[in-house]
């Protein structure tokens, strides 16, 4: 069914045709062709062509030929090409992801800070964020705030691709690879003409790979496995010389694994009776055993039609898209531990109290990852030494019990512009901008009697999965902006303005049943309910964005610029009931030092650049010089909180970062058809007030590497009059990372509570914990391609993670449980790729 799949999306995508001219501001295929044949880049950076080395900012480019070269396809390849951006995605589920740019992250559960423009359309929901857009021509990674030019939650950047669009003949390409691992992925296109002045696009996607990891107990590849695959289609007409139609759909399917996690402890009191309670997390040997097998389902579709109209001297330029992403997942819990399904309030559920205590006595002494062990009997080593257990999280007994999670978000968005197109020294544009995001998310925890995961959020007592927490909200928005920009040449010095308003009006309300009660412990089943009703809310955030640039050119081949704007990220709510649940269980527990709100407040950076870029030797050596310092307010921040009430997600704040670093970019060919690439970004951060917790105060903005190298060297030269040889590497280092705010640090930790009151009526600061080993170390990868290119047809061999490095994609301390929970990155996939064009 895999490889018919795959087929199928080839074939329908060599069904297809399109065409038609390029957008006034953009440039066309043919000519960026030309351009890159001449070493001159042509971007869209500040929605107006222009050469690479005028934009008075960093932007990193890949071009369509260096997208070939390297097999470019998504925002995490983009990533690891681009200095000073990382990224984090698919550690839980596919639409998972967070993209760090110059030490600005963007939050899980917040919205990104990072913008994500196709063919010149904001898309919005961060779950677009890693997913295929199509055929892609050009890839531009924009660094600082790009909101003033490029709208909604562009703070750290903005990526901008530009996608195939129809010309004037038939053309079409496929091209498919396998590697091991199963891993087979194909894409097609074909675009051509449908009449006078009017075209198509068809392209598709397939991918399915069985993963890098088994799960032990399951004895199945079901931990990172995947399979997807889309279609995306373009219609572009010229309603005579002065006006073009833009329509594009696309369709998305995701079937795949989730929540590809272990856990580590920092419990470095417990590391006398077992080393492993005392783990740093880049030593950790990834196992897998949880009896559930986890999923993950993605629905993507979008539809969007623009209209560009040429007046003469002024540009309309006008789009509306609509988005419907819909995700759930479903996993082993992490309750074990906590003892959550030991017992029942409710007779109706004791068919999963059963079931726990059944399935651990049958695993007793089972292999799990250390320092777990099943003993006879599901109840925590510290209450019964003698015959109880240490699971871990996802255990392979019943006893962690079940999670169903779910994001539903459709939204409306449409923009109008107009821009000046006349040329000379002023240039201009004007317009507006409406978004309505409707959107639900869930968080179910529910007792395993063995029967599987239901797919609903609630499921009643007397049910196989009766649920035991449940977490669901469903939340409004609405945003308004107009923004505006000018820009003026005096001679060599370039100025610009501009200037975005932004008012977004959020509103949330919960969805869970007021008297529903949880059967295991017979309180409300959203903990936040035995402190008082959950109430509707609401809340207006508003921002000024202005971005202001300089330029000064003494010739066309070099350009000293500087720049500053502010970012804005609105602020939104947590799932309702989160701060009662953190209070109870942590501060009035424990003691511990944190303070999570249901509400979370706005970010605003201000971020100030300045540089220098040029080119010698008609453009055969490039380079790019950059500082840099922000200043963000409110930095958004994901916390995940595990404990007796199941787990927890939410978003807080952190007071003020201070961010600045220095980035550097080259480029040379040194002989006709031989290229070297390398760049280095430098980061520094400190964390100067964060009231969530006041201990942090210091650290460094997390999910900040504190440098990236990139080096590489590429190759495209003919052997005879009718072979060339093309050859790539690419090796990308990343620096230490702090996953969290709370760094080289010690904390209390449930344990610390528990202890006292145990079996082993040990003292409290037994079970506090040290997250000094909680910092992934730096660590390299190595892509190689090489191949031949016969006329239209290619063939190569590719090796991605070519040395196999062991590294980890994420680490997310659960700071008041005591460890972290950990994802590996991706291993080494070596496989054959052969491509035809016509």
């Amino acid at each position: 069914m895999r490889h018919y799949r795959f087929l199928t999306a080839a074939s329908i995508a060599s069904l297809a045709v399109a065409a038609s001219p390029v957008l006034a501001q953009d440039s066309s295929q043919d000519e960026r062709a030309t351009q890159e044949e001449d070493n001159t880049i042509i971007v869209t950076a500040r929605r107006q062509a222009e050469r690479l080395q005028d934009v008075p900012a960093s932007v990193s480019v890949l071009t369509s030929d260096a997208l070939e070269k390297t097999g470019a396809e998504n925002a995490e390849d983009f990533a690891q090409l681009t200095p000073g951006v990382t990224i984090v995605t698919g550690t839980a589920e596919a639409g998972d992801t967070q993209i760090n740019i110059r030490g600005i992250n963007g939050a899980r559960d917040a919205e990104s800070s990072v913008a994500l423009v196709v063919d010149g359309i904001l898309k919005t929901n961060t779950a677009q964020l890693n997913q295929n857009q199509g055929t892609l021509q050009q890839v531009e990674i924009l660094k600082g705030p790009q909101g003033a030019l490029y709208g909604r939650n562009a703070a750290a950047g903005a990526i901008v691709l530009q996608t195939k669009k129809p010309g004037d003949t038939f053309e079409g390409a496929v091209r498919a690879s396998y590697a091991n691992e199963n891993t087979a992925e194909g894409t097609a296109y074909i675009s051509g003409p449908l009449g006078e002045n009017l075209g198509f696009v068809l392209s598709g996607y397939y991918r399915t790979t069985d993963g890098f990891f088994r799960n032990e107990f399951l004895d199945r590849k079901v931990v990172d496995d995947q399979e997807v695959w889309s279609v995306d289609g373009r219609i572009v007409a010229d309603l005579g010389e002065a006006t073009e139609v833009d329509i594009k759909a696309r369709y998305s399917q995701l079937r795949g694994a989730s929540i590809n996690f272990n856990s580590s402890f920092h419990l470095p009191n417990f590391a006398g009776a077992n080393p492993a309670f005392f783990e740093n997390v880049n030593d950790h040997p990834f196992r897998y055993y949880g009896n559930i097998r986890p999923t993950n389902e993605q629905d993507s579709f979008d539809v969007s039609a623009k209209i560009e109209h040429d007046f003469g001297d002024v540009r309309l330029i006008a789009w509306a898209l609509y988005s419907d992403v819909d995700q759930s997942l479903t996993a082993d819990g992490t309750s074990a531990d906590f003892a959550r399904f030991i017992a029942a309030a409710d007779p109706a559920v004791n068919n999963v109290v059963n079931s726990c205590f059944a399935s651990t006595a049958a695993l007793t002494g089972f292999e799990v990852n250390q320092p777990g062990f099943i003993g006879q009997i599901p109840v925590p080593f510290i209450f019964a030494p003698a015959n109880g257990s240490t699971f871990g999280a996802y255990s392979p007994t019943t006893c962690d019990g079940t999670q169903l999670q779910i994001r539903q978000q459709s939204d409306i968005s449409g923009e109008i512009r107009l821009a000046s197109s006349a040329g000379g020294p002023l240039s201009w544009q004007v317009g507006a901008y409406f978004l309505n995001i409707d959107r639900e998310t869930g968080v179910s925890i529910g007792g395993d009697s063995g029967a599987g995961v239901s797919g609903e959020l609630f499921n009643p007592p007397g049910s196989a999965n009766p649920t035991s927490l449940l977490l669901a909200d469903a939340f409004d928005t609405t945003v308004f902006a107009v923004f505006g920009s000018a820009e003026y040449q005096f001679g060599d010095l370039t100025a610009g303005v501009a200037l975005r308003y932004d008012v977004e009006d959020r509103a949330s309300e919960s969805r869970v049943p007021a008297n529903a009660l949880d059967p295991f412990t017979g309180g409300p089943i959203n903990p936040g309910l035995a402190f008082g009703p959950l109430t509707p809310v609401e809340k207006t955030f508003r921002q000024l964005q202005p971005k202001v640039s300089l330029s000064w050119q003494p010739n066309p081949d070099l350009n000293f610029y500087a720049n500053w704007g502010i970012g804005f990220k609105s602020g939104g709510f947590n799932n309702q009931g989160s701060s009662a649940i953190i209070d109870a269980n942590f501060v009035q527990f424990i003691g511990a030092d944190v303070a999570i709100e249901d509400q979370y407040d706005k970010e605003v950076s201000s971020a100030f650049e300045v540089g220098v870029k040029g080119e010698i030797a008609d453009g055969a050596i490039t380079f790019d010089l950059a500082g840099y310092y922000t200043d963000i307010e409110d930095m958004q921040f994901f916390e995940f909180f595990v404990g007796p009430f199941g787990l927890l997600r939410v978003v807080s704040n952190i007071d003020e970062v201070e961010v600045y670093g220095i980035e550097f970019n080259t480029t040379a060919e040194v002989v006709e058809g031989w290229k070297f690439f390398g760049s280095v970004n430098v980061t520094e951060s400190e964390i100067k007030a964060n009231s969530s917790r006041p201990s942090t105060v210091g650290n460094k903005s997390p999910y900040t590497a504190d440098y990236t190298i990139n080096l590489g060297t590429e190759i495209d030269t003919p052997i005879n009059d009718t072979i060339d040889l093309i050859m790539r590497a690419d090796y990308r280092i990343t620096g230490p990372t702090w996953f969290h705010s709370f760094q080289d640090q010690t904390a209390p930790t449930l344990f610390s509570g528990l202890l006292p009151i145990s079996a082993l009526a040990l003292p409290a600061f037994v079970g506090d914990a040290d997250y000094s080993v909680a910092r992934r170390e730096a660590f390299g990868v190595l892509n190689i391609r090489a191949g031949i290119e016969v006329g239209d047809f290619t063939a190569s061999v590719f090796a991605e993670n070519a040395l196999d490095r062991e590294y980890l994609n994420e680490v997310i301390p659960a700071i008041e449980f005591g460890g972290s929970f950990i994802s590996p990155g991706a291993r080494r996939l070596v496989g054959v790729e052969i491509g035809f064009k016509y």
